[in-house]
């Protein structure tokens, strides 16, 4: 069972319900389409599903698009009611085509490449020209397979079906054998999984095709040119990735990564600048100054930085070319003041000098003192001259 698998169909069952089915025999026919079904790989991507039931009318039960579940097609089977009078099986074939196979109802598009399939079940013969329009639906590309119960026509059976006849006509004596028939459309709609057997030579991905298959590869990875085995795809190739700042290989895959100094987003490829100046990010002394996703140190004012670009060291800020004293730089922490040599007094803008004034101011007392004795001294003088001549 695991080495067949039913290749995906539009499947259509139209089965007769006219006077001549009795209830009992009906039912026998719903017991046969859930059988069917059971045996069917049912599924929205795989084989979809319909029923029309017919007598002198046609009644769509349910569409190709209705049910993609065993359970729910077999429940809707189960509470079809047969219609009675007439055998209008070229008019089931036409509704068939008009309303059943077409995209609006679930058929797929022709370029799926899905057969369109149709089971007729009667036990009659038509009261239409069945003939011209099975041909019709022939050329449209409908596969008919027509099963025959008990009084059914087998010229019209042959008639309505596809060739080869032997592989698309049945025919049961009574409804209640028609459960036979399904293991026979079952090895008629089975396509052979290779890749179930284990038969074949995929390193990694067993693609079944028909009778044969085909070798893939899992994602990240790409088949070699001998077509059976795989090798790792460079993910980081411009084009294959969609990293922001770097891509990392990793065994068919990449994970994103960004810059130092840069943080992964949310997104898992984009990256945003970090502050590398928040506490603890840097390793500056004293300044940090961040710089688009990276970062330098500084130092405060009057310090300078060491030659490991990290730490500060106070300026002697009376060095030559520091600072801006005409005579004496006075240094006072990280700070100076100026000062002048002696002899000169610091001018106003606490910078330059100029040579102080010697001479002291004489007040008017001493001013007046000193006349009265140079007065005195004169008059001794002269009284000393005077008895040096006598």
């Amino acid at each position: 069972d695991a080495a067949c698998k039913n290749r995906p169909l539009d499947l259509v069952f139209i089965i007769d319900s006219s006077r001549s089915v009795r209830p009992e025999e009906f039912e026998k026919v719903k017991i046969f389409l859930s059988k069917m079904i059971d045996t069917l790989d049912v599924g929205e991507k795989t084989t979809r599903v319909a029923v029309m039931n017919y007598a002198s009318t046609v009644k769509v039960e349910f569409p190709l698009r209705t049910y993609f579940d065993k359970a729910s097609m077999k429940e809707a089977i189960s509470h079809i009611e047969p219609l009675s009078a007439g055998t209008m099986t070229g008019l089931a074939i036409q509704t068939a085509m008009d309303e059943v196979f077409t995209e609006e109802m679930g058929t797929r598009p022709a370029t799926f490449n899905i057969p369109k399939v149709v089971i007729v079940v009667t036990d009659g013969r038509p009261q239409d020209q069945v003939q011209d329009v099975a041909a019709g639906a022939r050329t449209a590309g409908i596969e008919i397979y027509a099963v025959g119960v008990g009084r059914a026509d087998m010229q019209s059976l042959r008639a309505m079906a596809s060739e080869p006849l032997d592989e698309h006509v049945f025919y049961v004596e009574t409804y209640g054998v028609i459960e036979k028939l399904t293991s026979k459309f079952r090895e008629t709609f089975c396509a052979v999984n290779v890749c179930a057997l284990g038969t074949h030579d995929c390193e990694q991905v067993c693609v079944s095709n028909g009778g044969s298959y085909l070798c893939d590869c899992y994602e990240g990875y790409t088949l070699n040119p001998d077509k059976r085995t795989c090798s790792a795809v460079d993910m980081c190739e411009p084009g294959r990735h969609e990293c922001e700042q770097i891509c990392v290989s990793s065994n068919g895959s990449y994970v994103c990564e960004c810059y130092e100094g840069y943080t992964l987003n949310p997104d898992k490829k984009t990256c945003s600048a970090m502050d590398m100046c928040a506490p603890g990010r840097h390793d500056c002394a004293q300044v940090c100054l961040s710089s688009d996703g990276s970062y330098s140190c500084g130092c405060f004012e009057g310090y300078t930085l060491n030659a490991d670009k990290k730490t500060c060291s106070a300026v002697d800020m009376c060095a030559p070319g520091r600072h801006d004293c005409e005579q004496v730089c006075v240094k006072d922490d990280l700070f100076y003041t100026c000062d002048c040599y002696e002899g000169y007094t610091l001018n106003a803008d606490k910078k330059t000098c100029s040579r102080a004034i010697t001479s002291s101011l004489v007040t008017t007392e001493e001013s007046c003192k000193c006349e009265a004795i140079a007065a005195l001294q004169d008059s001794v003088t002269s009284r000393l001259e005077a008895l040096s001549m006598k």
